[in-house]
């Protein structure tokens, strides 16, 4: 298993309108959820998950992401790619 590491900042607001202006700035939402906590809103940089989807056993890995110094340890859940571009548009991590 392979531990990898993103840097997340929070997001403020949910939504399609807050997701949509999240990826103007060219970033890509992401939701953690789970683990009888709250789910926080976070966006990640977009060549850190490109580079991490190239991995061969992402889903399994374990990944840690640091929300503005607060660590998480997780496992993604789902990725949603646009239908043309392949590009992953929305990441579900899970507790």
């Amino acid at each position: 298993m392979t531990e990898i590491t993103f840097k997340a900042l929070k997001r403020e607001k949910a939504g399609k309108g807050a997701a949509r202006a999240c990826r103007r700035e060219g970033r890509v939402p992401a939701i953690i959820y789970g683990g009888k906590k709250d789910p926080v809103m976070i966006s990640l940089d977009p060549v850190e998950i490109e580079k991490a989807l190239n991995i061969e056993d992402f889903f399994e890995s374990e990944i840690v992401v640091d929300i503005e110094g607060k660590k998480e340890k997780v496992t993604c859940q789902d990725v949603q790619f646009h239908p043309v571009t392949d590009a992953p548009i929305h990441v579900d991590f899970l507790r």
